[in-house]
């Protein structure tokens, strides 16, 4: 077995399924009584310092593995979705099975949240966006890529995932807002959308313009096209999904 941080990477799951469950009783309890397989028990000791907010809001994160949709609505949290690539529609089924599990297990919908994380980036052209942003995105995934087994990352694959039912939320303003709705729509409605542009490692002059431009005409065209004062808005996320 490989071992990752001391610990076997076969023992993915149980560890993923373990550590959850000690974050959850560590939300809930001051003083944690608590045991597993993985590490030593707890039995009593407090841990400081409380979070402000109460509860702590815990948003699971998921890849497109079906247990893991299924686990996050069976215990009530706040779902985000990972989509760097291929075409979020298709996550759509996953989603679902999140939603039913959620109410199977006697949740409200209004509880079932779902957020995406997207890899994504704003300028003043659909062009510019795209120029600006390729290089970058190209060497982090070909880097990847040779780690996981995939291809070289192509100028004709990125522009795929430019289109509309691609991942990647690059371009201007308008094109990014309607592809926002368009995955809305499709996935049956998010309610948080985190924006990554660190991956294609900009100049912080163009990540700071694009984060006004996010601000300042993106957002405004979601919240008008849903009608809403709190809408699926983007938010800017500059370091790696952890």
């Amino acid at each position: 077995a490989f071992p990752l941080f001391g610990l076997e990477l076969e023992d993915y799951d149980s560890l993923f399924a373990e550590k959850l469950e000690l974050l959850l009783n560590i939300r809930e309890n001051t003083h944690v009584h608590w045991s597993g397989k993985h590490r030593a028990p707890l039995t009593g000791q407090g841990v400081y310092p409380r979070p402000l907010q109460n509860p702590l809001p815990i948003w699971l994160g998921v890849g497109g593995t079906p247990g893991s949709f299924v686990r996050a609505g069976t215990l009530g949290l706040p779902l985000m979705v990972a989509i760097i690539g291929g075409e979020p529609h298709r996550f759509r089924p996953l989603i679902d099975r999140y939603r039913q599990a959620g109410l199977r297990a006697g949740y409200s919908p209004s509880q079932l949240k779902v957020g995406i994380h997207s890899l994504g980036y704003v300028a003043e052209s659909a062009t510019k966006a795209a120029n600006d942003f390729f290089p970058g995105y190209a060497q982090s995934f070909t880097e990847i890529g040779r780690e996981r087994g995939w291809p070289p990352m192509t100028r004709a694959h990125f522009d795929a995932q430019l289109g509309p039912t691609g991942a990647l939320l690059v371009g201007d303003p308008e094109t990014v807002a309607e592809k926002i709705l368009r995955v809305n729509e499709s996935l049956g409605g998010i309610s948080r959308l985190t924006f990554q542009m660190s991956v294609a490692d900009l100049p912080h002059a163009k990540l700071m313009r694009a984060i006004e431009l996010i601000g300042t005409r993106v957002a405004p065209l979601v919240r008008r096209a849903l009608g809403s004062g709190t809408p699926a808005l983007p938010s800017t996320k500059s370091e790696r999904a952890a």
